[in-house]
């Protein structure tokens, strides 16, 4: 319902009252951006920088408020810093596109659907609130990079797409996001979950595990993967005892009835199509409850997550397997991250929140009726290099680089479409554009098209859903020497190679449910 008073006092502003000069104007707040930075070309990006957001409901007799986003995701602010990366690189670049400055507009999705849609408004508006005589249409970036689920990507695409904007998502997995009738606009760089629900239903068939438990995310990312996979492995002759499913925020009622029903069962394999975050209420349960034992079978979005694998979690998951998204380097980055700070804009709000978050201080005297434990105050000079969390985690950057191939991809598109590589310009073959015409649509087009080869060896290319070529690796939780939890690569697949050739595993690595390394062959009623 916010979504359509905005865009009938959008109307409104427009036409302006009888007799007075008419003006495109905001009648309200605009959003501004967390992290922004002029140029030429302008690139803009959706994070899920808060993860909790609070709504007021609705009255329909004044304006709404405005949404207040808490509980800051350091992974995310790790994201929305490799896109900056990116971006100054490519600025420093004498080969990509030389003399043209790219420009950015970050803005916090707060994994929620109706901040996604003001986010994607903002992106597509800008934040003047007011153009001119007339409404220009323009669109205030040339592309987006997000968002970092895949209902918030689904959302922001659909706002998006009738105004021919890319966006490029590094973490948005739905295999709905294919649908190029509903999301023409729509690319990614991280495989649809059309293959790794395969892959779940093969690994499964290949270990004769036939009888199996399911429990997935109530969302778009884990109804549509788990309904995939339900129905490939029908097809390799799996059979599902339950089917469960979760949010991070259900009511502890709820969540604890779903993991009765997993240790009621005869099943002792469970397949969790689930977000990191449901896997976290969900391990808490789990524990609560004692249940331990199970062979888990995990979706890319938690298997590889570091803040689940603590010893006390290792009770429940070790021996889990599953697909996650190859590990990559990135030089330079981790450089780059150890000199954000508040030093380098002492006036950003969000800069200021990630210093207190990280080393727990704060710039601004504590109140005493703040409640809750007393925290010193923050110098500035405290060290990044002596922590170890998800924003300065460079030790595999499988999601860092999927943002980091996004930025990529929209600058060999733009290079492409001002050298008229392809001739796709809005003239065709005789006009291309300039960097002061350039259209979102024509980015879009050369996108379409984009085909390069990133300094790591990675080729880069879309195919005609907008979907990359889908390999995975095989991962396994472990447990070294020291008793700490590792994740080890057992195997790969690879969707482009034949059937039957798509897998390749290393059974002697392997360690099952309880850290033995026997392989166990789970059938119904049998252990």
């Amino acid at each position: 319902m916010q979504l359509l008073w905005v865009v009938v006092v959008g109307v409104l502003g427009v036409f302006g009252a009888e007799g007075e000069q008419a003006l495109c104007r905001i009648l309200g707040s605009p959003e501004f951006p967390l992290l922004s930075k002029e140029g030429d070309v302008t690139i803009g990006g959706a994070f899920s920088i808060h993860t909790k957001i609070t709504e007021t409901p609705l009255s329909f007799t004044e304006t709404p408020p405005p949404l207040t986003c808490s509980s800051m995701n350091l992974q995310d602010v790790h994201f929305a810093q490799t896109m900056i990366f990116a971006i100054e690189e490519i600025n420093n670049s004498t080969s990509l596109l030389p003399n043209i400055s790219i420009g950015y507009r970050i803005y916090d999705s707060c994994g929620s659907t109706l901040s996604s849609m003001h986010v994607a408004m903002a992106l597509m508006n800008g934040q003047e609130r007011t153009v001119g005589k007339t409404c220009s249409g323009q669109s205030a970036v040339h592309a987006i990079i997000g968002a970092s689920d895949s209902s918030s990507t689904i959302v922001m695409s659909r706002s998006t797409g009738a105004f021919q904007i890319p966006v490029i998502s590094h973490y948005a997995t739905c295999a709905c996001l294919s649908n190029r009738k509903e999301f023409p606009s729509f690319f990614r760089t991280i495989p649809s979950d059309f293959y790794q629900s395969r892959a779940l239903a093969q690994l499964v068939k290949h270990f004769g595990w036939t009888w199996v438990g399911a429990v997935r995310s109530d969302n778009d990312y884990g109804n549509n993967g788990m309904a995939t996979f339900v129905e490939a492995a029908g097809l390799e002759g799996v059979c599902i005892e339950y089917s469960e499913a979760i949010l991070w925020n259900s009511p502890r009622e709820q969540i604890a009835r779903v993991v009765e029903v997993i240790g009621r069962a005869s099943s002792r394999v469970v397949v969790a199509f689930v977000t990191q975050w449901e896997m976290d209420v969900l391990l808490e349960e789990a524990l609560a409850q004692n249940l331990t034992g199970l062979q888990w079978v995990g979706s890319e979005s938690w298997i590889t997550v570091d803040r689940l694998a603590t010893r006390r979690r290792s009770a429940v998951l070790s021996g889990a397997l599953g697909f996650t998204i190859s590990k990559s380097k990135i030089p330079g980055l981790r450089e780059f991250l150890l000199r954000v700070g508040p030093a380098q804009d002492p006036n950003n709000t969000l800069l200021r929140e990630f210093w207190e978050v990280t080393f727990s201080c704060r710039f601004s005297p504590q109140e005493e009726s703040d409640g809750g434990p007393s925290q010193s105050q923050c110098s500035g000079s405290e060290r990044l290099e002596e922590i170890n969390n998800s924003f300065t985690d460079t030790s595999e950057l499988r999601f860092s680089n999927n943002v980091y191939k996004a930025v990529y991809a929209v600058a060999h598109s733009i290079h492409d479409l001002l050298t008229c590589t392809h001739g796709k310009g809005q003239g065709g073959n005789r006009n291309c554009s300039d960097r002061d015409s350039i259209e979102p649509g024509q980015v879009l087009r050369y996108l379409r098209d984009v085909n390069f080869t990133m300094k790591s060896g990675e080729r880069v290319y879309f195919d005609e859903n907008g979907d990359p070529t889908a390999t995975y690796e095989l991962m396994n939780w472990q447990r070294d020497q020291a008793g700490e939890t590792v994740f080890v690569t057992v195997g790969n697949y690879d969707a482009s190679l034949p059937n039957g050739d798509q897998f390749s595993m290393n059974r002697i690595k392997i360690a099952w449910a309880g850290n033995s390394l026997k392989v166990h062959s789970y059938t119904e009623n049998t252990w």
